[in-house]
């Protein structure tokens, strides 16, 4: 029986898609310096969606005692080797403590010693007791007024019209509906985008990685699609995790000092360097010239860090724990073997994503970017990512008085032709009947071209120009695939628009990773054809689809003092 799906139309003052850190702290943000109606949409539960789902240890992006927000972008600037939006790290890095206080109000235990003082770990970090992060932010939202949250509601393209925002088109997770969201201002926070290559741990324990893997670049996907202008999709990121259980090495690194070492117990990362992209390279190289396999020192920590250890992971990566449990052997007893993961575009750790003015407004009127899904701005971490919300609901909020009404609504007809053109695209992937691949098969065709001709993990991250020629006409025939798959019902449509979102998330990466023709960060965009670093690649690369072709343009640096705020 051929399916037909229900049309839902709704309307709101301002739309967040996207429940996860920054969607909860715009939505809060808004309410309390507007009367603003806000909807936020979620694909999953905004109780435990996004990168803080499973709970964070310690508060990584903190101005402790003696350092500056200035300090902080330093930090940011040195560890991208440059390629950063000054003014995007500064605004962050100014209201990073005060988030974390408001935090803490809201019921966040954060550890403290004797004399009150937060704990610190580090240079710009703090300890936290952090699992129940993600409900704390969701129980704050939900009590709002005029803030309604909409669960299991998967957000597939924006409404444009003359370079202005009008709204979103939506599907139900579970119901069959397609929504139609009409909004004055929209506040993207959708995260990064995971799942683009072949991950450490295949088959069965795929989702077994650093980023969450329902994370799939929607945002940025919509946005590219748009005609949004984005940067930096050539700073990939590789986390250093353990190995298998891919949990996060820095608790172990700052939290009892493990240094890297290799299989003959020398010290390596002095001697590549210790940014986030040397620590990976370094462990690649050594691996690559025999002195694998790679570690984490940890032998010979006392009673009290083995304790120590085991509940920190507890609350972020309880898998590492029950490794060291079922070995019978406690980190003291026994050294953390490290990996890389597969490669991510995730704007929280690298600069990726849309190209944003001070007051994170994208390149699109009235469509602001918040969190991993916002360019320019690397190492925000969820402190960072709160901070951008709080600046872009400020920023929607304001907008929204100024500007009461739409400058560039859908005539009746216009409205009319896009239901109906978005209607009949859902229901013939619906009632499909002849597909030849699945939607997983494809996405592992798309993971297995990234990862060879990408640099992927099987690749040790290196690619030259002929690899990445090819890897775009790869993609480009696995999109032409994609237009012909089938979906039993709203979830497996859920996973062909996911599929789609990262195809197109893959050729930007490809265009960017070809139009930076040296090699800035080892690891992260390491080009074989250009492996020297060079200062004439001092300038951050964009993208922008102009009719129908992604094309590349270069923007000079934005440098202390200065900011950059869009013209159009």
């Amino acid at each position: 029986m051929k399916k037909e799906i229900q049309v839902k139309q709704l309307e709101t003052d301002i739309l967040i898609i996207g429940g996860g850190t920054a969607g909860c702290y715009a939505a809060i943000t808004i309410r309390e310096h507007s009367d603003a109606e806000v909807l936020i949409l979620e694909k999953a539960n905004i109780k435990r969606s996004g990168c803080l789902a499973a709970g964070v240890n310690a508060i990584n992006a903190y101005i402790v005692k003696g350092r500056t927000p200035e300090d902080y972008v330093d930090y940011a600037k040195k560890d991208a080797d440059n390629i950063v939006r000054e003014d995007l790290l500064l605004t962050m890095s100014q209201g990073l403590n005060k988030v974390t206080k408001k935090l803490e109000d809201l019921g966040l235990v954060i550890l403290k010693d004797e004399n009150g003082e937060y704990v610190a770990r580090g240079n710009r970090n703090i300890k936290i007791n952090g699992e129940n992060i993600k409900p704390i932010l969701a129980d704050a939202v939900k009590k709002l007024s005029d803030v309604k949250v909409m669960n299991q509601v998967n957000v597939i393209d924006y409404i444009v019209k003359d370079n202005q925002i009008l709204g979103a088109f939506a599907i139900g997770v579970e119901e069959e509906i397609l929504y139609e969201i009409r909004a004055k201002k929209v506040i993207c926070a959708t995260g990064g985008a995971a799942g683009l290559y072949r991950p450490n741990n295949p088959g069965f324990s795929r989702h077994k990685m650093w980023y969450p893997p329902f994370n799939t670049g929607a945002g940025y996907a919509m946005g590219i699609r748009a005609g949004a202008e984005m940067t930096t999709f050539e700073m990939r990121f590789i986390a250093l995790r353990c190995k298998d259980t891919i949990a996060p090495t820095g608790t172990i690194a700052q939290g009892v000092g493990a240094k890297q070492v290799n299989s003959k117990g020398e010290i390596y990362e002095t001697k590549y360097g210790i940014t986030t992209s040397e620590r990976v390279y370094g462990t690649i190289k050594e691996n690559q010239e025999g002195r694998g396999p790679c570690y984490l020192r940890t032998e010979g920590i006392s009673n009290s860090q083995d304790e120590e250890l085991k509940k920190a992971y507890l609350n972020m990566a309880p898998s590492q724990t029950l490794k060291w449990i079922e070995s019978g052997k406690n980190p003291s007893e026994q050294n953390v073997e490290i990996e890389g993961t597969e490669p991510y575009i995730v704007g929280g750790h690298t600069a990726s994503g849309y190209w944003i003015d001070t007051k994170r407004e994208t390149t699109i009127k009235g469509l602001f970017a918040a969190g991993d899904v916002a360019g320019g701005c690397p190492q925000k971490y969820v402190t960072g990512a709160l901070v951008e919300g709080e600046i872009a609901g400020i920023a929607a909020a304001e907008e929204l008085k100024k500007d009461k009404r739409n400058s560039a609504p859908l005539l009746k007809g216009e409205k009319d032709s896009l239901i109906k053109s978005k209607k009949e695209e859902i229901e013939s992937i619906l009632n499909f009947q002849t597909p030849t691949f699945s939607t997983e098969q494809l996405e592992e065709a798309m993971q297995k071209v990234m990862d060879t001709y990408a640099g992927g993990i099987g690749s040790n991250y290196q690619f030259n120009e002929k690899q990445l020629e090819l890897a775009d006409e790869k993609i480009e025939q696995i999109m032409k695939l994609s237009n012909n798959l089938h979906a039993g019902d709203m979830h497996e449509l859920m996973f062909v628009y996911e599929l789609k979102e990262r195809l197109t998330v893959c050729k930007s990466v490809i265009a960017h990773l070809r139009a930076r023709k040296e090699t800035r960060w080892h690891s992260f965009a390491e080009n074989l054809d250009y492996p020297e670093k060079s200062d004439k690649w001092l300038k951050y690369v964009n993208s922008k689809l102009i009719d129908g072709k992604l094309t590349i343009m270069y923007r000079d640096l934005v440098g202390r003092g200065e900011t950059y705020e869009h013209s159009n």
